[in-house]
């Protein structure tokens, strides 16, 4: 695959750079507007809500419960072919907004709408994973 281009992975700009440096360390980033206060995903410089340009960078939580998904059985871009079949989904973070990403570490007959995901990072990605540990809940 030397020389082939990566579909999967970002290319960063000047202004998306501070969402994937923090995906690179781990953590998941929204934008959050300092005028009617509503986070928004995916990142820009504009609250899509309000369109004040008083936004700023928060960390998420990492919590979000699983709205739909679809199986792919079938991606001849590089390095999507050689995961098929894989999740391609859409979750509901925890503080709002909704956000595109896969669903990694769970069969495709466990899916269901409302479950309970956490993020996890595949070479500074966001993907979504079953949320781990004792009395897993979206509430509180």
């Amino acid at each position: 695959m030397a020389g082939t281009r990566r579909y999967d992975l970002p290319e960063a700009d000047g202004f998306t750079r501070a969402y994937w440096d923090a995906a690179a360390e781990g953590r998941l980033l929204i934008r959050r507007c300092g005028d009617c206060g509503r986070a928004h995903h995916y990142p820009r410089e504009f609250c899509p809500y309000c369109w004040s340009e008083s936004v700023t960078w928060e960390n998420a939580s990492g919590r979000a419960t699983l709205y739909t998904w679809s199986v792919v059985h079938r991606n001849d871009l590089p390095p999507f072919g050689e995961r098929t079949p894989y999740v391609a989904a859409v979750v509901d973070l925890a503080e709002g907004p909704r956000m595109s990403t896969e669903v990694v570490d769970v069969g495709v007959c466990a899916l269901r709408a409302g479950m309970v995901l956490e993020v996890r990072f595949r070479e500074g990605v966001p993907v979504f994973g079953p949320a781990q540990g004792p009395g897993v809940s979206m509430a509180g």
